[in-house]
Formats: C-alpha cells, sequence, structure tokens
C-alpha cells in the first residue's frame, strides 16, 4: 500500500520523541529533520517539504508544545493537522449540475487508468447514490479503448454511447442529447490520452470542454508516478483548469508523494482514489482519514463504510438471531469470511485499525484464508452444520478434496470449536455481566464504542 514506507519512518522519528519525556527545541529540530527526509524519500515535491517543515517547525517550538503535558503527542497531533490541511483539509465533492444530466469529463496521460477509473467512478455514483450515469467513448485513437470501455461498463450495467472512430467534439455533442432523451442524470465522458502533454491533445480536450460545457473536469493520474503524475496535474490545470483530481493506484508499491503534493501544487483537491484493481475499490478522498492511516492512526470511519457496503443486513439480521439462541454453524462462519474479504485487502484493513499500522509484526496470512475458504467448501452441507460427525474419513476426504493436510481440518475445527464457547460466553446465561465488564474495560483497544 501507498505511504508504507512514510508511515514506519514518521513511526520511528514519533517514537524516539515519546522516549524523551520533556522537549528541547532541538529535539524537535531533529524530528523534523527525519520527517523531511521521511517526505523527500516519499517522492514529495520539494517546495511542498521545505513549507511544510517550516509550517510545523513553527508551530512545534512555541511554549504550547514544549511545555504541554505531553509534548511528543502534541507534536504529532500538529504534524497530523497540517498533513490534513496540505491534502486539502476536507473531503471535496463533484459538483452536481443544477439543471440537466452533470456532465464529468475524465482527462489524463494515457496509462494512468482512466478508461477503467472512469467506469469505477461511475460505478460508484450509481451504487452510492442511486444515479442514472452513461460513459460516452470519446477516445477514438487508443486501440481497443472503445471495447475496453464497453467491457467495464458492462461488468457494471452501465450503458456506453459510441460512435466508432468519429470525430471527438461531435461524439460528445451527440452524447448529451442522448442522455436527455433517455433520462441519464450523469455523464461521463471518456477522452484520449498520450504518453505526454502536447497541443493537439490539449486543443482538442479544449474543443470538447466548449462544447459541452462539463460541471467538472477530473484529471486521473497514476500515483505510482509520483512526482511526475504532479507535473501533468500542473500541465493539465494550465491548459484546462481542471476541477479536480482523482488518483490511481493507490494500492500499489507508491511512496505516495503525489497525494500530498498535487493539491499543494495546483490548488486542485484530490476527489477520489483508486484503492484496488477490482471494479468497486473505488471511494472519496477524506484529507483528515489519509493522514491518520500515513501517522498510523487508523481510519475507523472508512473502515465502518467498508463494512456497510460489504455486508449484508438481512443476513446479519439473520446471524444475530441464530448467535442469541447459541447457534453458529461453519456455513454462518464461511458467511462471514465472504462479507469480510469482500471489504478488501485484510492486511490493508488491518491497517485502519488504531495502532494496527504500527505494528509490522502482524501480518494477515491471505494463504490461510484461501484454506479454510476450501476446506468448508470441501465440506457437504450436512456435515457443516454438524461438524461433530468428522470423523477420521470425512476428515481425510475434506483435506484431499481441498488440497489441504488432515492436520489443517483438525486445526479450523478446534479454531471453530473455541469460538463457538466464547459466543456461548457472551449469549448464554450471565451475557449481560460479562459485556458489561468488557466495556468497564474500555471495549475493544482502539475503537470506541466497540
Amino acid at each position: 500500500m501507498a505511504f508504507e514506507g512514510l508511515t514506519e519512518k514518521l513511526s520511528a522519528a514519533f517514537r524516539r520523541l515519546r522516549s524523551k519525556g520533556r522537549l528541547t527545541e532541538s529535539d524537535v529540530k531533529e524530528a523534523m529533520r527525519e520527517i523531511r527526509l521521511a517526505l523527500l524519500e516519499a517522492d514529495v515535491s520539494y517546495k511542498v517539504v521545505k513549507d511544510f517543515i517550516r509550517t510545523v517547525s513553527e508551530r512545534c517550538v512555541g511554549s504550547d508544545v514544549l511545555e504541554g503535558l505531553n509534548p511528543a503527542q502534541m507534536v504529532v497531533k500538529v504534524v497530523n493537522e497540517e498533513l490534513t490541511r496540505l491534502m486539502g483539509s476536507e473531503n471535496q465533492k463533484i459538483t452536481m449540475a443544477s439543471n440537466g444530466p452533470t456532465i464529468v469529463m475524465l482527462v489524463g496521460l494515457q496509462g494512468a487508468g482512466k478508461t477503467t477509473n472512469g467506469a469505477k467512478l461511475a460505478g460508484w455514483f450509481k451504487k452510492a447514490q442511486g444515479k442514472r450515469p452513461l460513459l460516452v467513448a470519446c477516445d477514438v485513437y487508443r486501440p481497443a479503448a472503445i471495447k475496453q470501455l464497453e467491457v467495464v461498463g458492462g461488468q457494471l450495467d452501465i450503458p456506453v454511447f459510441q460512435m466508432g472512430q468519429e470525430d471527438p467534439v461531435k461524439i460528445a455533442k451527440s452524447a448529451m442529447r442522448y442522455a436527455e432523451q433517455h433520462g441519464h442524470d450523469m455523464v461521463f465522458i471518456d477522452t484520449a490520452g498520450r504518453l505526454h502533454v502536447d497541443e493537439k491533445l490539449m486543443t482538442e480536450l479544449q474543443s470538447i470542454k466548449a462544447e459541452v460545457k462539463p460541471s467538472e473536469i477530473l484529471l486521473v493520474v497514476d500515483a505510482m508516478t509520483g512526482q511526475d503524475a504532479v507535473n501533468a496535474a500542473q500541465s493539465f490545470n494550465e491548459w484546462l483548469d481542471i476541477d479536480g483530481v482523482m488518483l490511481t493506484k493507490l494500492d500499489g508499491d507508491a511512496r505516495g508523494g503525489a497525494a500530498l503534493s498535487v493539491k499543494a501544487v495546483t490548488g486542485k483537491p484530490i476527489k477520489f482514489i483508486g484503492v484496488g484493481e477490482k471494479l468497486d475499490q473505488i471511494e472519496p478522498f477524506h484529507p483528515s482519514r489519509m493522514a491518520g492511516r500515513i501517522l498510523g492512526m487508523g481510519d475507523v470511519l472508512s473502515l465502518i463504510e467498508k463494512a456497510e457496503q460489504a455486508i449484508d443486513q438481512k443476513k446479519a439480521a439473520e446471524l444475530e438471531s441464530r448467535l442469541r439462541q447459541n447457534k453458529f454453524t461453519l456455513n454462518d462462519f464461511y458467511d462471514q469470511l465472504t462479507q469480510i474479504r469482500k471489504m478488501g485487502n485484510l492486511q490493508d484493513l488491518l491497517g485502519m485499525v488504531p495502532g494496527m499500522g504500527q505494528l509490522k509484526d502482524i501480518q494477515v496470512d491471505e494463504k490461510a484464508m484461501n484454506r479454510v475458504e476450501a476446506i468448508i467448501q470441501s465440506m457437504t452441507p450436512y456435515e457443516r452444520e454438524n461438524p461433530n460427525v468428522l470423523g477420521s474419513s470425512r476428515k481425510r476426504r475434506i483435506s484431499a478434496g481441498s488440497g489441504t493436510k488432515v492436520e489443517d481440518v483438525n486445526r479450523l475445527l478446534k479454531q471453530f470449536d473455541s469460538m463457538q464457547k466464547m459466543i456461548k460466553q457472551f449469549t448464554g446465561p450471565g451475557a449481560s455481566k460479562k459485556m458489561k465488564k468488557l466495556q468497564r474495560r474500555g471495549g475493544f483497544p482502539g475503537i470506541p464504542g466497540l
């Protein structure tokens, strides 16, 4: 995930500050040197780093911080606030048209993921806000660009308007008429890209802009390209006066500098981020939440939103009813495992839990999860409901069917038995007293209210 190296270096700098107790001005300056190096290594713009360190230093050497009860924590708070401000302070939404369909014009260099992520964005609005989007194929130069848009549109059940290799300006104009006639309230125009910014490309994009007057011009940039992404954003902004940025491939091994630089350099906010290859792996960009992730503080709000989107509420209610009756089977366990995995990469989800992002020793073994799924799928429905019938011959059959060892089957059954005993403690007699005892201890560490 992006920022992993930066998070590690910042956490190390803060640990050294906490170990000192009282802080001096020289302690703060030493920490700022480490933070400056960490940001530069993350490919953040030099000017942005320079301004950031100056602002943080000025705030941290004040008496409020150095003479406070917990000066190290105050430094972390200042860094968190300034990181949030650097990335735009709060989530910026797509501008919606007051009359007629909202037109979002997607622009960017070739290879940034414009076609796929434009479709992802349309899918997000369809699912999250109940919109009726239309995708428009105006990239008539790249081989298979139209076909690619039709494929992803089909997967998301979103119609695609295309006129083959016609003039892109003419296509965009015709698409507007089509959208109004067929009741589409959002239109996403996929435009052509180049390997670099050139006058021919920009002139064409300016012509499309003049013709359809988009509500929003959204620049799609690849986070993996680091500072080059910021340079591209600056160029597109000078030519088109973009409204915002969509940063893609933040799930890759990116240093993350683009996310920290683009707002400061262009003045335009990041509005959405792509966090995976799947068509639902897109989310609105929240500067404060991203700052929390970078500093290893977690991101509970995004975790809750992912859970709300992934978890089937009907199944959750059924499970609650079964738990109250002390009924929890391998079928229930499998359903829960499947819904959790819909939320995305489990290691990334762990990083959203406050404090967990700093614990590098905790690793989620995805292969082990796959083995668990394979073992349960190799059982008959009766065996899943009644695991106590699993004797040695049945276990051998299940291990052979799942490509695992009998020891793996035994391990899963032992873990499941322990889980059932724990569930009975909190659903049987005296359960309310046990829950109150857990609450008196502060609930689950790091997650208030749970």
